[in-house]
């Protein structure tokens, strides 16, 4: 723009000219009127020269200024028709009233003047922000587009980040991906065998292994003879979850005709920070396998973790060398302790009341004082509470959270039992105390874990905790002895958890119960201990009246709404109904006593139950397993048939 254009005052010098040339007309005139005259059209033809100039000033200058617009309009025009996005403006309807041309080139049309942009994006039906400020991601063809919604102006901008896009899902797909391969318990399946066929069974179950990683391009590095290193990437890990791990049915299958087949745990992680936490991750979803029994995958991708497999149970070991190991560690953190504190879960059973009170025998045996945490006694426990009381030395060992957290120190040892959830403790504040923790479980081990446990002692393939517990005492003195009520409360544990020694019993299990039998356990206790009462017997009834049967051999009793039954109940009507023809698997939902809503999962072992719950929030056990949530009976008995079709679609609910 010409400089004179900017200068505020551009016509300020003719006036001042003006003004000094009549100022000195007028002087001329009063000294020589011819002068004056002179001086005066002089002033006259000045002016109109001035005011002709200012006219023609003025008149350029709007023609100047009409171009400008001209130029401006023109450049703006050729920017919205040359701009690399699209602008999309729509009325209330979100009906389109105007676009530019970008719009029309990237959808293939001349003009979508009246179309919605829900025709144009179809993708935006199953969006929930497309009515507000919101960035969204839509897939157009071949293309992929960022809409960006400015509401408040009825505005659409759309950008092409394909190019974007396919570089951000090619970062994502080859992030790298660490895994680990593990043979279950090789000495146990290999017991008995000679060298060639422990050989031949390792070739066997090596060259699976390795044509397995060959058909997903796998690198895999063997570390000993059990174990194996898997380095992937983000998208073949995918891959492998999609396929639920075949792996695991395919070597399980290969190895049948064994007395016991070979199982493989594996264990995966991917988007960790760095490499080291990589590392932990891998090494940690193994353990996490391990701990739930085996023959399955534990997958860790970020935040998320999941399980695949766990069809088999447990292997039971042979060997006693880790009860021993365990026992040894565990009496010299008593002997190092001031007191012991023992808790098992929320609503306790049998079997942790009579874990429990074993624990107790260990610790007074090396002069410790042991108590056992408990608030309120629950029907599950009553008969057995009643009983215990009938020892004074016993019973004065119950005390509450509260007396619990006043008698704790930094030398405390704390026993957890039957659980390894910090959530299903009793007394949490427990767990985050400065004294030692030690957690003793037979549970398969869920994503939640007590992580600074000093001793963990889990064995999925134990009937109870009770019977871990009555290993241990084996081993951790020469000679020990239990008095009538110690030895019955650790059997009667072991006869409920084992339906009576009818369910998930082993070799161990019965050298349990003998060794309790041995020291004084009283059978026909533990009958009375089990008993049923009448009415107890009848609402059970009224609970199976209820039931009815899906996918042929799955049974699914719900009780009636707001009928409030204890949680004793649900599990009884759960194992009733496992007993008749042709179930293979049975869940009742009721709500409980206290609110919730209890689900109690039972399976022959042809269904893995605790898979079903941990989906529900719950976990437990391949045959036995339960969950609690809030809401309604109808509701999560219908979440629950959701998950049951959900299980079937991707992998069956049978093995």
């Amino acid at each position: 723009m010409p400089k004179f254009l900017v200068v505020r005052w551009h016509g300020m010098h003719q006036l001042a000219a003006f003004v000094i040339m009549a100022i000195m007309t007028t002087a001329l005139a009063w000294f020589e009127w011819r002068i004056g005259l002179i001086a005066l059209m002089f002033m006259i033809g000045f002016s109109v020269y001035g005011f002709l100039a200012e006219r023609a000033f003025r008149k350029d200058l709007k023609t100047y200024l009409g171009t400008i617009s001209y130029r401006v309009k023109k450049a703006g025009n050729d920017v919205i028709s040359e701009l690399p996005f699209g602008i999309i403006l729509y009325n209330e309807d979100k009906t389109v009233e105007w676009h530019n041309p970008y719009i029309a080139e990237i959808l293939g049309q001349d003009s979508v003047i009246g179309q919605t942009i829900v025709e144009l994006f179809p993708s935006l039906h199953q969006s929930k922000d497309k009515d507000r400020e919101a960035e969204q991601q839509v897939i157009v063809g071949n293309y992929v587009f960022q809409l960006i919604f400015k509401p408040e102006e009825r505005i659409l901008y759309v950008k092409n980040i394909t190019e974007l896009w396919h570089l951000s899902k090619k970062y994502e797909e080859e992030k790298l991906a660490l895994g680990i391969v593990m043979i279950d318990s090789l000495d146990e399946v290999t017991q008995g065998m000679d060298d060639n066929q422990r050989s031949a069974l390792l070739s066997k179950v090596t060259t699976e292994i390795t044509e397995w990683a060959q058909r997903y391009q796998l690198h895999i590095k063997r570390l000993t003879s059990d174990r194996f290193m898997l380095i992937t990437d983000l998208r073949t890990l995918r891959q492998l979850e999609q396929s639920r791990f075949v792996l695991l049915d395919e070597v399980r299958e290969l190895t049948c005709d064994q007395k016991i087949p070979t199982t493989l745990s594996i264990g995966f992680a991917a988007e960790a920070e760095s490499i080291v936490e990589l590392g932990q991750w891998a090494q940690s979803s193994l353990d996490i396998a391990l701990g739930r029994g085996g023959d399955q995958a534990a997958v860790k991708i970020g935040g998320r973790q999941s399980f695949y497999g766990g069809k088999s149970n447990a292997v039971e070991k042979r060997t006693r060398v880790r009860a021993r190991v365990v026992a040894h560690a565990l009496r010299d953190l008593i002997k190092e302790s001031s007191n012991v504190i023992i808790m098992g879960h929320k609503m306790p059973d049998t079997d942790a009341i009579g874990a429990a009170i074993g624990i107790t025998k260990a610790a007074h045996m090396f002069g410790k004082e042991a108590f056992i945490v408990l608030e309120g006694i629950n029907p599950s426990i009553q008969k057995m509470m009643e009983m215990l009381r009938q020892d004074e030395r016993i019973s004065k060992r119950f005390i509450t959270p509260e007396q619990a957290m006043s008698m704790t120190n930094q030398k405390t040892l704390t026993v957890v039992v039957d659980t390894h959830k910090a959530s299903m403790v009793k007394e949490p504040r427990l767990i985050g105390a400065q004294g030692k923790i030690v957690v003793i479980d037979h549970h398969r081990r869920g994503e939640e874990f007590i992580t600074n446990a000093i001793l963990v002692y889990m064995e999925p393939y134990a009937s109870s905790t009770c019977e871990l517990v009555a290993e241990l005492l084996q081993y951790i003195a020469d000679r020990i002895v239990l008095d009538v009520w110690e030895a019955t409360a650790l059997l009667a544990g072991i006869t409920v958890d084992t339906k009576s020694f009818s369910l998930r019993t082993g070799a161990r299990t019965f050298e349990a119960a003998s060794f309790l039998r041995r020291n004084g356990a009283d059978s026909m206790l533990v009958q009375q201990m089990l008993k049923e009462d009448l009415e107890e017997y009848v609402r059970k009834a009224e609970i199976i009246k209820h039931a009815s049967v899906h996918y042929e051999h799955i049974a699914i009793a719900v009780t009636e709404p707001g009928r409030k039954v204890g949680q004793l109940l649900i599990a009884q009507a759960a194992d009733t109904l496992l007993n008749m023809t042709d179930i293979l698997a049975s869940f009742v939902v009721g709500e409980r006593t206290d609110g919730l809503i209890g689900i109690s999962a039972r399976s022959l072992g042809d269904m893995n139950v605790q898979v079903v719950m941990e989906r529900m929030g719950g976990g437990g056990h391949l045959t036995n397993a339960a969950a609690q949530l809030e809401g309604t009976v109808s509701e999560v008995a219908e979440k629950l048939k959701a998950v049951l079709k959900e299980i079937d679609k991707e992998e069956g609910l049978f093995e």
